[in-house]
């Protein structure tokens, strides 16, 4: 039961309630409702493709029925390894209805990265896109799969041997009726939601049925200007991304909203589909609306019916909400999660007081604190920056088959994210950094993300990254790694300078690199593991 005395509840919406009802109902029943109260309604587009609700249904069951012939029952594991398209959805709900779970696979994993998510689940069952095929057929003899179901996108497919099943082929074979599998919401597993595996071995975060469905509702109650049945969602984050899942595959899913689907992010696209489809939700990351930001006459792409967006993944500059809400006359608000929480804990409210550089403030039925660095255990009061700690009905179960990984992280109900963070007097959170983010120079503690805010303000910088790098003298320095605005030309003292009128002096960048670009994930998250890796092999 959530604390009403919180501080944070005075700035709620009057229309968002601080406590929620969560029904025991699982994402496919959420479809056959929304199914049921618009049968006709667009459930997906994507590309020439266009699905109905009911249309939906009957595939998800179809495929239910497909995968209960090969054996696949309550418990078992089933791998999806695709971009977003209508065949992950129906390999999503399908395998839920079966009361299986759900193993997200990012499709740009190699051999190796593949192999060991097949093991550690045990996954038994894969569906994927075919032109995957050849990384799964070298595993395979390695790992427990007995089940390969493959299927094409778009004019061209790729040779297949007898050793996989084609879905297109199975699908008809199976009746549109299938009964959802019975369950406990708060037990039983629906979802493998592996963390990157940035910060060491990739772990599988488990999510129940209820953290599924509770952090969906969370997000929908935030999300105050949507209307069941009325809305157009634009999915151009991954499904096999806890946000993707949530925000745009689940959430289009209970609301009965059509999903406009992207296989990836291209701006060029995006516009186009912005054009012609007119959504009205458009969940993202940072560069996705930099992207749109920069883009040649945005405004004549009708962009305007665009209403609201929840930002997440990476810190949002303020610089980009202001000319983005100007461009759309829409809402951008930043949020926060992680895989762990299924993954929305924070957002600032979309119609009430928004924040700087803040995360917000915890959704419905969330609570949160920041506890010292040292011991983990004392609360810490407000301004102080310490971890960030998470507690509400979508906090995974645990990691699987990481007991002391699972005791690390949750504590007393308490979920330890490793964000450090501060919260003000008015319950608003900042995420300072990553803990393993943090520059040590000279004995000092740098926050990057201190340093990219202000990077971020010049105007002739497009994207930009703060990272430690070694010194001999300090320990560490910070350099910066800037992407400049198209047609823009800036040197290295240009930026010095105007970093030293903005920060103090011990946080200014010693050294500045110009890049064409920076390396991201499939989320559009700058990897800055990977510049700090560069940097070392410099050495």
């Amino acid at each position: 039961m959530v604390d009403l005395n919180k501080v944070w509840y005075k700035f709620y919406s009057p229309r968002v309630r601080p406590r929620l009802h969560y029904p025991d109902l699982t994402m496919p029943q959420y479809l056959d409702k929304s199914a049921k109260d618009f049968p006709e309604r667009a459930a997906i587009v994507f590309a020439e493709t266009q699905y109905s609700f009911r249309k939906l249904a009957g595939l998800v069951n179809q495929c239910a029925g497909a995968l209960n012939a090969l054996g696949v029952k309550k418990g078992d594991r089933v791998a999806i390894m695709s971009p977003n398209c209508p065949q992950y959805i129906l390999g999503f709900l399908a395998t839920l209805k079966l009361g299986a779970v759900v193993v997200q696979v990012n499709p740009m994993y190699v051999e190796r990265e593949l192999e060991y998510i097949l093991k550690d689940s045990g996954a038994q069952t894969i569906i994927a896109y075919d032109a995957l095929y050849r990384r799964i057929k070298n595993v395979r003899s390695r790992v427990a799969l007995q089940n390969v179901l493959v299927f094409t996108l778009g004019k061209g497919s790729v040779a297949i041997d007898s050793n996989a099943l084609q879905i297109e082929e199975l699908l008809p074979q199976y009746p549109t009726q299938f009964q959802q599998v019975p369950l406990d919401m708060d037990e039983d597993i629906a979802v493998f939601q592996y963390t990157g595996g940035t910060t060491g071995v990739s772990k599988g975060a488990m999510l129940t049925h209820r953290n599924l469905t509770a952090n969906t509702l969370q997000v929908t109650e935030w999300m105050e200007t949507m209307k069941y049945g009325k809305d157009k969602v634009l999915c151009a984050l991954p499904f096999f991304h806890s946000y993707g899942m949530t925000g745009c595959l689940n959430f289009s899913i209970i609301n009965a909203a059509t999903m406009i689907i992207m296989a990836q992010f291209n701006i060029k696209e995006c516009m186009e589909l912005i054009k012609h489809e007119k959504p009205t939700i458009f969940p993202g990351v940072p560069t996705m609306y930099i992207a749109v930001n920069n883009y040649p006459n945005a405004q004549g792409y009708g962009i305007k019916s665009i209403k609201s967006c929840m930002s997440g993944s990476a810190p949002l500059p303020m610089e980009v909400v202001e000319q983005f809400e100007k461009l759309t006359e829409g809402l951008l608000v930043e949020g926060y999660g992680l895989s762990e929480a299924s993954p929305v804990t924070h957002c600032n409210p979309l119609l009430e007081r928004r924040k700087v550089g803040s995360i917000g403030i915890p959704l419905p039925d969330t609570d949160c604190k920041i506890v010292d660095l040292e011991t983990g255990l004392r609360e810490l009061p407000p301004g102080e920056i310490g971890e960030l700690c998470i507690k509400g009905p979508q906090v995974m179960k645990g990691y699987w088959n990481m007991p002391e990984e699972t005791a690390n992280t949750l504590k007393n109900e308490w979920l330890y994210t490793g964000d450090i963070a501060k919260m003000d007097e008015e319950g608003y959170c900042y995420i300072v950094d990553r803990k393993k983010d943090i520059i040590i120079a000279g004995g000092y503690n740098i926050y990057p993300r201190e340093i990219e805010e202000v990077l971020y303000e010049h105007p002739k910088i497009r994207e930009a990254v703060a990272v430690g790098v070694p010194d001999p003298y300090r320990g560490e320095t910070v350099k910066a790694f800037i992407v400049l605005k198209e047609g823009m030309q800036a040197d290295a003292k240009e930026i010095i300078h105007y970093c030293r009128a903005n920060l103090a002096r011990y946080k200014v960048p010693q050294y500045v690199e110009f890049r064409n670009a920076l390396p991201q994930n499939v989320m559009g998250k700058v990897l800055r593991r990977i510049l700090r890796e560069e940097e070392s092999q410099k050495i």
